[in-house]
């Protein structure tokens, strides 16, 4: 590694020290030559004169320097951040094994933490309350078993439904569909859809009874079709007909004028995913057009700010593109990365709607 390359990397780390910025936490340890001790980059200690510091790339090489461990941010122990995942990921795993819900009391009692602590916590980790884990939980197993019992009422009570009449009341949220349909990989739906060529490529727009369920953006409609025919491989796929043309002109039009917003396209949305990745699709559409925010300030907005990953992976899950903005939605420092539909295709939204808002 030359001097320059670890100039720049010392100027990072630096102003990392001076933000207390946890991204960078396990990534290097700093050292104080006035005080003998080592600490993360998120120490809450009052920050050094930057002559006094040092970097290290681990904690051994910082004790091999001669400096000793930071007693209040304890850099030569798990996090605090890392042992709060690993006790959520423990109290996952219970509720995971568990026939009913869990009381708030049993899991904070499991857990070592108050009721509120525990509450907050699991919510800001997960993105989820105790309470909706075991529901999305109970929903996955309902279309494992779907799948694998000989009957409908079979597989709701193998899922921990104890009614038929208490399932059927969710059936519909839980599945997107009836649990018949789902049954038959959703053999009773019809969808129509239609490929069309637009200023950003390829794309193909589907739209059940209950609205618009795909927007896909691509180079070759092609696969952009054999993708739609994977998300509902047995539902019935009709060629779009003249009143679907409204449609496809409603859905170009929000592509060549996103700053219009979901309300150029007039029509509802059939939204399909888990209850996690609902809220992140709701929380991206209320991003005003023109304006960028970042994963981890997405996941503030949802009340999960340790679910970055989570975020992230939600928003490579959206299947509405532009209707719902995942565009929007940057890496820290403006990086247009993470986008399913292709970085130059993010590129051009953002520059858009910022030409579209600047001309009005």
């Amino acid at each position: 590694m030359n001097t320059l390359t670890t100039m720049k990397e010392n100027d990072i780390h630096w102003q990392a020290v001076v933000e207390r910025d946890k991204n960078f936490d396990g990534r290097f340890f700093y050292s104080v030559k006035t005080t003998g001790v080592y600490c993360r980059p998120s120490c809450g200690a009052r920050t050094a004169l930057r002559s006094n510091v040092d970097f290290h790339p681990s904690c051994a090489a910082a004790e091999a320097a001669g400096f000793r461990p930071c007693k209040r941010c304890k850099p030569d122990q798990a996090s605090l951040e890392t042992q709060n995942a690993e006790k959520i990921a423990a109290l996952c795993r219970l509720i995971e094994n568990s026939p009913e819900p869990l009381s708030l009391d049993k899991l904070a009692e499991h857990a070592g933490l108050s009721r509120y602590h525990l509450h907050r916590l699991f919510k800001s980790i997960t993105g989820l309350t105790p309470k909706d884990y075991f529901a999305a939980h109970q929903a996955d197993k309902l279309r494992v078993q779907l799948n694998r019992s000989e009957t409908i009422t079979e597989a709701i009570f193998e899922s921990g439904y104890n009614s038929n009449s208490r399932f059927y009341e969710k059936s519909n949220h839980l599945l997107g569909m009836t649990p018949s349909a789902f049954r038959q990989g959703g053999r009773d739906t019809e969808i129509y859809f239609a490929a069309g060529q637009c200023s950003l490529g390829a794309f193909v727009v589907a739209m059940s009874d209950k609205g618009i369920c795909a927007i896909l953006l691509g180079d070759e409609p092609e696969s952009l079709v054999d993708d739609l025919q994977n998300r509902f491989p047995r539902a019935t796929l009709i060629g779009g007909n003249e009143k679907f043309e409204e449609t496809i002109a409603a859905v170009v039009q929000l592509i060549e004028n996103p700053a219009a917003g979901q309300a150029a396209l007039n029509l509802p949305l059939d939204i399909r995913g888990t209850a996690f990745q609902q809220k992140v699709w709701k929380a991206l559409t209320r991003i005003p057009a023109g304006t960028t925010i970042t994963y981890s300030e997405l996941a503030t907005r949802i009340g999960a700010p340790e679910a970055v990953r989570a975020v992230a992976s939600a928003c490579g899950a959206n299947a509405l593109a532009v209707a719902i903005p995942c565009h929007r939605v940057v890496r820290r420092g403006g990086g247009l990365a993470g986008y399913r539909w292709g970085i130059e295709r993010k590129k051009s939204l953002l520059d858009r709607e910022a030409g579209q808002l600047q001309s009005h």
